[in-house]
């Protein structure tokens, strides 16, 4: 079964919740960000070589038209493969593990995967953010030295900041998945 909700990112632009529903052990969640335009990627390129125009026509040396070309694109490039993230996804699997995965502009995929077993909690947290308070959920994972310890926070959905109700709706699920995992744990 799958579910889409729109909600809206910190800076007020929209996000795309995807839900898909495997089992009631399995879950995966897909946050995805709107594409880029190109109305701004036109807007950028004309600007930086409007710009090496100008130096152009003061130094009349054709070498700053031709590094305004090669410095856009591989600009355009490197934004497209390193910064630029389509959708985010939480896949949540009750007796495996969490995988988190980001899809790039470029189609250059990083995935993470943290098993079960290092799972504490999934918690939303509170950070300041350029003088604003933003909400994020996030990872706590067990501390093998000591059992009632956190050793790491691992945030999700660093690239697309949702607002707090789009996060409290992943993080419902989420408590439901590890309740269901603690059930079945307790239970064997």
């Amino acid at each position: 079964m799958e579910d889409e909700q729109s909600f809206s990112d910190i800076c007020g632009g929209r996000l795309a919740l995807q839900r898909r529903f495997y089992s009631p052990s399995c879950l995966e969640f897909s946050l995805s960000c709107p594409r880029i335009t190109l109305r701004s990627l036109t807007a950028v390129t004309c600007t930086v070589w409007l710009a090496a125009y100008g130096l152009f026509t003061l130094c009349e040396n054709s070498m700053i038209l031709s590094a305004a070309i090669f410095i856009t694109l591989l600009g355009l490039l490197g934004y497209l493969h390193f910064v630029k993230i389509d959708h985010e996804t939480l896949l949540i699997i009750d007796s495996l593990g969490i995988q988190m995965t980001s899809s790039y502009a470029s189609g250059k995929e990083s995935t993470t995967f943290i098993e079960m077993g290092q799972v504490n909690d999934v918690v939303i947290n509170e950070a300041i953010y350029m003088q604003k308070v933003i909400y994020y959920l996030c990872i706590l994972l067990k501390d093998p030295v000591e059992p009632h310890g956190i050793s790491q926070v691992v945030p999700l959905f660093q690239s697309a900041k949702p607002r707090l109700d789009c996060l409290i709706e992943v993080y419902r699920s989420c408590q439901d998945i590890l309740a269901h995992q603690k059930a079945t744990s307790t239970s064997l």
